[in-house]
């Protein structure tokens, strides 16, 4: 019984503490950085680079020219190890759209792309044929307060 109020008495004291030492925490968080590792099959290389050059950052410039996006990257794995991607696409953002946001924004986009989700969703399955999504980070870009 005694260890029991020693605990409760210590996690009294901490949630009591948190706020002062979220005070004193000595970083503050940015910008969300989303990072998507591709794979491309062997021989697709150029397929890929020339979705990446006329598709993946027109839509990006578009992106940003709405206030989405504030910019992105595409990087070369130059040494990929295996089961590491070989191309990295990175786009970095302020914060998250709200559910009325995100229909609005994807209404804007079809509208932009000339067409509908399902004929999109047809296009990202096109490029399945030769490459496959590894995974996706998000990191929030930290700086000293």
């Amino acid at each position: 019984m005694k260890n029991w109020m020693i605990g409760a008495a210590a996690a009294a004291t901490l949630a009591f503490a948190t706020p002062a030492s979220a005070q004193q925490w000595p970083l503050v968080g940015g910008d969300y950085w989303e990072v998507t590792g591709i794979d491309v099959d062997d021989g697709h290389g150029l397929d890929y680079a020339n979705y990446i050059a006329n598709r993946w950052m027109a839509n990006q410039e578009f992106a940003k020219s709405q206030g989405w996006i504030n910019s992105y990257y595409a990087f070369a794995n130059v040494h990929n190890r295996e089961g590491e991607p070989d191309i990295y696409l990175v786009t970095t953002f302020n914060d998250w759209p709200d559910n009325a946001e995100s229909d609005r924004r994807q209404a804007a986009y079809e509208a932009y792309m000339k067409r509908t989700t399902a004929q999109l969703q047809a296009e990202s399955g096109e490029r399945a044929k030769f490459r496959t999504i590894g995974g996706t980070m998000l990191l929030r870009h930290l700086t000293k307060r």
